[in-house]
């Protein structure tokens, strides 16, 4: 016999919502049997203290739900056909309700996400300092775009992304890098390119060359297509050309990963003649380049090197960037470009993820770019962080002339230093945590581990001068 229990006036849930989850679970332990007939409405509305209608709306939805059946001058009763069994405990028992372990293909490690926020300090290598982003000036673009765009933007099309902001990138290209294409690819970041470039070219127990110390997440993307990860040494000009002909000749190596412009982590400018041998060491080989240009637009010291890309005889080069140091890593902007039969095999696999990115956000960053406000808001920034740069070198001379036995180089361009601290610096994560500063060292960059760490990373765009003195000195006191 059904009895209920008085409804809980104290939740936001329905009250015919409520008196309809007592009769699922009456069915479900048993206490209502299969065929069984419901009281009648106007004894359910006295028991659960409801007027009519409200008790009807219930058994309408559990009749809908098939967990009821509504006879004609016969009231409700349960369905005979739900595979109800006799009690709670019973059921639990049963090993064909026992949770079933999934086998994944290729299981992943979990994610860690930082919250940077919680730092104090925040010395992350390649964060830009939003604070300075012009917000009110890109709402323009936003609004401009909301109010007269073309409805059909808005549909399954494009999934290499919108004409316009290509076009603007294909400018954009030429103009800041002497790099001519037929066409772009916008990604959600550069991550889901590499991703979609791992995809294309891997299949399992094949080789990736990359530099000893990289960048971690382009090591996952080819790893999760069942990529093999090959470390190459690298010295003072980048990637060492001897290491890289050996793997070469002894391994199945489908793509070579590089950052040239400023190697991630170590921020070295890789020289004219190193690429050129690169260059040509692959295209004798018919191995790929994955060139990763995450933050050309920040050098300093002088105009930046040419991208790889910008000439590319063989098609060889998989060209790709971000706009995640122009503007914020929320933003997830980037773009592919690569020979056209590359390019279209990208575009084809990432529509089987995704369709297409953000319309809105790709209309809005082309008339941005169009506006002439993205320059000059690439100006300001890289006034900015010259001069972030150089007060990075002049502290940490000054810790040098106070007798810290430490050593660094001025990148020429980037966004961080790579510093050699000269001693094992295993214990240093934990004591930088504790200290509330947020950096990364040496063995975050890893691929292969080292017998000790003596480097760790620390970028100067993402926080102001104060920050960025203060944050040193308390560092400095944990060594």
């Amino acid at each position: 016999m059904f009895t209920g229990r008085p409804l809980d006036e104290h939740v936001k849930t329905a009250k015919h919502a409520q008196m309809a989850q007592q009769v699922r679970e009456a069915i479900q332990s048993g206490q209502l049997k299969p065929g069984e007939k419901l009281p009648s409405a106007r004894t359910l509305g006295q028991l659960f203290g409801l007027n009519r209608h409200t008790v009807m709306l219930a058994l309408q939805n559990l009749v809908a739900e098939g967990w009821l059946i509504s006879e004609l001058r016969k009231g409700y009763k349960v369905n005979q056909h739900l595979p109800v069994v006799e009690s709670a405990q019973v059921e639990l028992k049963n090993e064909l309700y026992q949770p079933v372990l999934p086998q994944f293909a290729n299981p992943l490690a979990a994610v860690k996400s930082t919250q940077l926020s919680d730092y104090q300090y925040n010395f992350a290598g390649g964060l830009p300092d939003v604070k300075h982003f012009p917000f009110d000036e890109f709402r323009r673009s936003m609004n401009r775009i909301c109010r007269s765009s073309n409805a059909a933007a808005f549909h399954y099309q494009n999934t290499a992304g919108e004409p316009v902001l290509r076009e603007q990138l294909k400018a954009y290209l030429r103009k800041g890098r002497g790099l001519s294409c037929e066409d772009v690819l916008v990604c959600n970041g550069s991550q889901e390119a590499l991703f979609l470039v791992g995809q294309a070219f891997l299949s399992p127990g094949q080789g990736v060359a990359m530099e000893a110390l990289g960048y971690p997440p382009a090591r996952q993307a080819f790893l999760a297509s069942g990529g093999v990860i090959h470390d190459i040494a690298q010295d003072e000009q980048g990637l060492c050309v001897d290491s890289l002909a050996e793997c070469l000749s002894r391994a199945d190596i489908r793509l070579v990963y590089l950052t040239p412009l400023h190697q991630y982590p170590t921020t070295i400018t890789m020289s004219v003649a190193r690429r050129l041998a690169i260059y040509k060491l692959c295209a004798q080989h018919g191995v790929f380049i994955v060139e990763d240009d995450y933050d050309h637009e920040f050098h300093y010291r002088c105009p930046p090197l040419q991208p790889i890309a910008a000439n590319d005889p063989a098609q060889i080069v998989i060209y790709l960037s971000t706009f995640s140091k122009i503007m914020f890593a929320g933003a997830r902007l980037g773009y592919v470009t690569a020979a056209p039969v590359v390019l279209q095999q990208l575009i084809r696999l990432k529509q089987l993820i995704n369709h297409k990115n953000d319309v809105l956000l790709q209309l809005a960053i082309a008339d941005w770019m169009a506006t002439g406000c993205f320059e000059r808001h690439l100006r300001r920034m890289t006034k900015l962080y010259q001069q972030r740069c150089d007060l990075m070198a002049a502290q940490l001379s000054q810790f040098q002339s106070q007798g810290h036995d430490i050593d660094f180089k001025q990148p020429d361009g980037g966004m961080a230093f790579w510093v050699d601290l000269k001693r094992d610096i295993a214990f240093l994560p934990n004591k930088l945590h504790e200290a509330s500063i947020y950096a990364l060292t040496e063995h975050a960059f890893c691929g292969s581990p080292k017998a000790s760490y003596s480097h760790i990373r620390l970028g100067f765009a993402g926080q102001n001068a104060e920050n960025i003195t203060a944050g040193l000195k308390r560092m400095f006191a944990l060594l």
